[in-house]
């Protein structure tokens, strides 16, 4: 008797713990306590950023990040160039403002761009370069550094006025500049803009 006693017991615990498991697996498939749905519902795009400087060691870990995406045939069909010199950014900033006759800073103050280019000579490899680009913003949000994407700064490195820029990047022939992504520590925080869940469908 006093065995099936301790045994009703240990399968008592062993529900219990089942159910704990299956109420915890509950909780963080609903992003209740998902580190990484948290970094992501957590992320904004960052217009404003301190002078402090990104370590080289840290934008390496977010390059590798980003070279760790998903991408089409393993090809990796991607090129990207960092840039983290002041004096280079200070010259992107005063070609960009010349070009557009607009104040400010083409890269919103920060310390480090990166410019993401797709080949040309593949069709989808702008699929791989944004999930390239998503791999890094989410990496660096977790490192406590904000990011920006900017498409206008990289339609204007492509211009005729942005050639000596697309010059210094030295990009194959292949291959043509996306879009950039800035990064810094943030100097802002901006608040979540709705989103419209209504665009999602399931389809039945």
């Amino acid at each position: 008797m006093k065995k099936l006693i301790v045994l009703a017991a240990v399968l008592a615990a062993f529900c219990g713990c089942a159910q704990q498991e299956k109420k915890k697996c509950a909780a963080e498939c609903a992003g209740e306590t998902n580190p990484v749905v948290e970094n992501i519902m957590a992320r904004r795009s960052v217009r404003k950023y301190k002078p402090q400087r990104v370590e080289r060691d840290v934008l390496m870990k977010i390059m590798e990040c980003g070279i760790n995406a998903p991408n089409g045939q393993a090809r990796e069909s991607w090129e990207v160039r960092v840039v983290d010199s002041p004096e280079l950014i200070a010259g992107i900033d005063s070609l960009y403002r010349a070009a557009t006759g607009r104040d400010g800073h083409a890269l919103f103050g920060a310390p480090a761009v990166a410019f993401i280019a797709y080949d040309t000579e593949y069709d989808l490899s702008q699929v791989d370069c944004g999930l390239l680009g998503e791999n890094m913003i989410l990496a660096a949000q977790s490192m406590g550094l904000g990011t920006c994407c900017l498409g206008g700064l990289c339609r204007f490195v492509n211009s005729e006025a942005g050639a000596p820029v697309l010059e210094r990047l030295g990009l194959p022939d292949t291959h043509r500049l996306l879009y950039a992504i800035v990064f810094g520590y943030p100097d802002e925080s901006p608040a979540a803009k709705e989103r419209n869940m209504g665009k999602v469908r399931f389809v039945e």
